[in-house]
């Protein structure tokens, strides 16, 4: 791709001269990378969710490169997802596939209304709501009822229940690296007490829709995340409009970008093997922000774009 990308519109965005232009973008807004590695096995058709939403901030320029032991490739296909999502698919060869994706966003110049919710050809809010009150294959809300109720039910409706919902999280689970796999869904979290960013996500979607209130699950790059990693989030209906909580409280909400967003990490996976064999060798993911981030107690309303 020769320093530049070709989206499906296909307009390029080149990436600025001098060196890998981290320094030029940050003054920009936002930096964020990732970098993969799998040992193909079989002849693989894999998608990734790794390119920031349309919706996250302007994209200044972005590259994308691909490769099959050192050979570029080039992406079948960019399919648009919803809320802005975007997935690169293609097919990788025997041998060790690798990604790399660097981009620069500016930051919005203003934040979304509680009422803004996308672009063009997003589903109407009232199907929204309804796709994110059903249980999913990681948020089985309707076998939490009773402990949302009981946890919760006294509470006045909405804004209350999801705060309470994120105390309750961040109080009664343990953050703990390694402590859970791609299998565990939100009944595993709530019976171990620990798990990691995901784990969070789903819990807080799940007691959120066993409460009567729409939630979905977001994966996000989080400027000042340590260890630095891709993070998940998720949001809640509330007050007219989409709000964005982390029960981990690891970073500032303002400073997340959003990736991919669904019912739950199925939806949201930053790859995903179709067909084929493929395992995953590493990923190295960075993401960062012009100056100083700021703070956050996470009380306050927030909206991510």
């Amino acid at each position: 791709m020769a320093g530049d990308t070709t989206s499906s519109a296909g307009r390029q965005m080149p990436w600025p001269a001098g060196g890998d232009g981290l320094g030029r973008a940050a003054d920009r807004g936002r930096v964020v990378t990732c970098d993969l590695a799998f040992d193909v096995l079989e002849p693989a058709d894999i998608a990734l969710q790794i390119a920031p939403a349309e919706r996250g901030g302007r994209l200044h320029s972005e590259r994308l490169e691909l490769a099959s032991d050192g050979a570029p490739l080039a992406p079948r296909a960019e399919l648009a997802a919803p809320h802005g999502g975007r997935i690169h698919l293609l097919r990788a060869p025997r041998g060790l596939f690798t990604a790399s994706y660097r981009a620069h966003l500016d930051r919005p110049r203003e934040r979304p209304g509680p009422r803004s919710d996308g672009v063009a050809g997003d589903e109407p809010l009232d199907l929204q709501r309804l796709t994110y009150l059903r249980p999913s294959r990681y948020c089985p809300s309707d076998h939490v009822v009773g402990l949302a109720v009981a946890e919760f039910g006294a509470l006045p409706q909405g804004r209350p229940r999801v705060d309470a919902v994120v105390d309750w999280i961040h109080h009664r689970i343990g953050y703990v690296a390694g402590a859970s796999t791609v299998h565990d869904t939100a009944e595993d979290t709530l019976l171990t007490g620990q798990g990691v960013c995901r784990d969070f996500a789903h819990l807080g979607v799940t007691l959120c829709r066993a409460l009567g209130i729409p939630a979905r699950f977001t994966a996000v790059y989080a400027p000042g995340l340590t260890p630095m990693d891709f993070h998940a989030v998720f949001e809640a209906w509330t007050d007219g409009g989409w709000h964005v909580h982390d029960p981990t409280r690891r970073v500032p909400r303002d400073g997340l970008v959003r990736i991919a967003t669904g019912r739950d990490a199925a939806d949201t996976a930053f790859a995903a093997v179709l067909a084929g064999i493929a395992t995953l060798r590493s990923v190295e993911v960075t993401a960062t922000v012009t100056g100083l981030l700021p703070t956050d107690d996470h009380r306050a309303e927030a909206v991510l774009a």
